[in-house]
């Protein structure tokens, strides 16, 4: 499911969250717990890095969120009840951040433990320090980690803009029902990665907290 072309509605302040883009140095994702991928990984590396630039000079944060489990398993509670074995693994290089991603000292790199990236994790206190009202969503998978983050976002109050070809699911049929299942929650959500860049490059320059 793709979004339509044209302007896109950003109200306030906006956050580019970047979702478990992992596999450390390698090129590809990590094959690892039998997790299923659409593919299209190599496509949709460079259109994220292009983002992250634009974002970066537009004075628009970038948080990074990074899956994370140890390898006793003792924190990955009922992940393992469905299709996916243990992933993630703490020590791993497939479990690190990929490495052209390069978070500067000054971004957020919050680890999390469940799919949703709100979860248990520090997100709400950092959104709040940067007086976030929108996110964009980049990152993976669609119907699992970038679904979840994007409802608990809506419950949260915030307005979500998923970057439909930044988003990649367990499979073709899955992300396009994860993404109409946001759309439901949201009309304006889905949105592509050339009009979020070009709303980046005519954004006024927002200054620094």
């Amino acid at each position: 499911m793709s979004a339509p072309r044209g302007s896109i509605s950003v109200v306030g302040a906006p956050v580019l969250v970047v979702v478990d883009v992992q596999g450390g140095s390698g090129a590809a994702a990590p094959d690892e717990g039998g997790i299923p991928t659409m593919g299209g990984r190599g496509e949709r590396a460079p259109r994220v890095r292009r983002l992250i630039d634009l974002a970066r000079a537009a004075a628009v944060p970038v948080v990074f969120i990074q899956e994370v489990h140890k390898r006793s398993l003792v924190d990955i509670g009922r992940e393992l009840d469905g299709a996916e074995g243990p992933h993630c693994i703490e020590g791993d290089d497939g479990t690190e951040l990929a490495s052209w991603l390069d978070p500067q000292p000054d971004e957020f790199v919050i680890r999390k433990r469940r799919y949703s990236a709100f979860f248990g994790t520090e997100l709400e206190i950092v959104l709040k320090a940067y007086g976030a009202d929108t996110l964009l969503l980049v990152g993976g998978l669609t119907d699992v980690c970038i679904h979840y983050t994007a409802v608990d976002a809506h419950q949260h109050d915030y307005r979500v803009r998923v970057i439909t070809d930044c988003v990649g699911g367990s499979s073709e049929r899955a992300h396009t029902a994860a993404l109409e299942a946001i759309a439901y929650l949201q009309r304006d959500a889905l949105v592509t990665s050339d009009d979020v860049a070009a709303w980046l490059e005519s954004a006024p320059l927002r200054p620094e907290r």
